[in-house]
């Protein structure tokens, strides 16, 4: 009896991998704005399943499912809807993942990893990370490292931070957050910089990169992009994307600066996904669930794992409607960051740049980094400030007689100077032993007068 032998291991391996996959195939049955139906692969799907549509003759849209309804799967594009009509077959894809790799240092993304500028197919990473993830555990995370060079004297003198931190800058449109995000991409001292472009307009993806970041500075750089005229559920990948390539370089060991302009947009993105998928509106049209995922992305920024060098820095921009700073997003976003910068359009139509207001900007973590002889000269800066604000509109009226006060005499004579100090051109690079230097030259200097 001849027994006819087994094909070897290795030949059944390459067998099982020239097998077509299994392809799940459902259907369109609807669409209506930026939602679409599906049907027929409901007990396959579940929310954030991806999916491609296939219409005759055009390119596959990718689609996200954001909820059910009577059995049925809705779903929103990541592409516009041109040529999608019911029938069209939709197929189940593979699950959602950056193949992240370190030669993506340099390169402008969009926030499905595909190039957008043009110099080629980017190479793939070994094992994909998913663009969704947990934070490190809250009691194995380790400390805020280092108090970190931020290159920009008014943020290195009173706004001081440390690696690992989270600071949030808001301020209304046409105030300059945009330039000094680029100042801090420039002079900030970290090993990469990942920069999230969220709902940006499409012109001034060039001007950023070739102005303002620079060779020098684009080589340590990944930019993930995302216009503004781009579906929500890209928007929403663009920081996810960005945010997910941080924790790829932070879980090497590297420190990185994770820059975001901005969470508002973030939160609009996150505002037209719920109602789409039938969330009620709430407070001003935002929906629960823009409230429930704003700390699930921002909480990912941070110290990683304890044991772990790498940290991840993050510098996020929040958009104020009409100079309103308690709106719901930034009221959020205050309370979950640990520090605001507020940028103020009056000190900038003074012609003071970046326009920070420092009185009302904060960093929660100054206390465990500033050295005793810094802190007090950063009090008594804080202080002459406050006075001189205070005494502004008495001194504009004619009111105040000089030498009636010393402290108002005193205020008067620093705070010019102080403003000078903190005046910064866009090409100017500074330390935080440099800030304090200028900081304690221009009140000695004052003081002599």
């Amino acid at each position: 009896m001849n027994v006819q032998a087994k094909p070897p291991l290795p030949e059944l391996r390459q067998a099982f991998r020239r097998l077509d996959p299994l392809r799940l195939h459902g259907r369109v049955v609807a669409a209506g704005g930026l939602q679409l139906t599906l049907e027929g692969l409901a007990p396959w799907l579940q929310v954030g399943a991806r999916l491609r549509l296939v219409p005759p003759g055009r390119p596959a849209v990718p689609v996200e499912v954001v909820g059910f309804q009577s059995g049925r799967a809705t779903a929103m594009a990541f592409a516009p809807l041109d040529g999608i009509a019911p029938g069209c077959a939709a197929v189940l894809a593979p699950s959602a993942g950056l193949p992240v790799d370190a030669s993506w240092l340099g390169r402008v993304i969009d926030p499905l990893g595909c190039p957008m500028d043009g110099r080629g197919p980017l190479r793939h990473g070994p094992q994909p990370r998913p663009v969704r993830a947990p934070p490190p555990g809250a009691g194995t995370r380790a400390r805020l490292g280092a108090r970190l060079d931020l290159g920009v004297r008014a943020l290195d003198a009173f706004a001081t931070c440390r690696r690992g931190q989270r600071l949030g800058f808001f301020a209304a449109s046409g105030v300059g957050k945009s330039t000094l995000l680029s100042m801090l991409a420039a002079g900030a001292d970290c090993d990469v910089a990942v920069i999230a472009l969220v709902g940006e307009r499409g012109r001034e993806l060039r001007e950023f990169i070739e102005d303002d970041l620079g060779h020098a500075g684009l080589a340590r750089s990944i930019v993930v992009c995302a216009t503004s005229d781009s579906p929500p559920l890209m928007r929403r990948e663009a920081a996810l994307a960005a945010m997910a390539i941080a924790e790829h370089f932070a879980d090497a060991g590297r420190q990185v600066l994770l820059m975001m302009d901005s969470v508002t947009r973030f939160a609009l993105a996150l505002r037209e996904i719920g109602l789409a998928a039938g969330e009620p509106p709430t407070t001003r049209g935002y929906t629960p669930g823009v409230f429930a995922e704003l700390p699930r992305l921002l909480e990912r920024a941070g110290p990683r794992a304890e044991g772990c060098p790498g940290a991840i820095t993050g510098l996020f921009t929040v958009l104020v409607e009409g100079d309103d700073h308690d709106e719901p997003v930034a009221d959020a976003v205050r309370g979950i960051l640990d520090g605001h910068v507020v940028l103020d359009r009056a000190i900038g139509e003074r012609g003071r740049y970046p326009a920070i207001d420092i009185l009302r900007s904060l960093s929660r973590t100054v206390p465990g980094c500033l050295h005793p002889a810094e802190a007090a000269l950063m009090r008594r800066a804080r202080a002459i400030l406050a006075l001189h604000a205070e005494m502004a509109d008495l001194v504009r009226l004619g009111a105040y007689r000089a030498g009636s006060d010393p402290a108002v005499d005193e205020a008067l004579r620093l705070a010019p100077r102080i403003e000078a100090m903190l005046a910064q051109g866009k090409g100017e690079r500074s330390g935080i032993t440099d800030a304090f230097a200028a900081l304690a030259t221009a009140l000695e200097t004052a003081d002599g007068v």
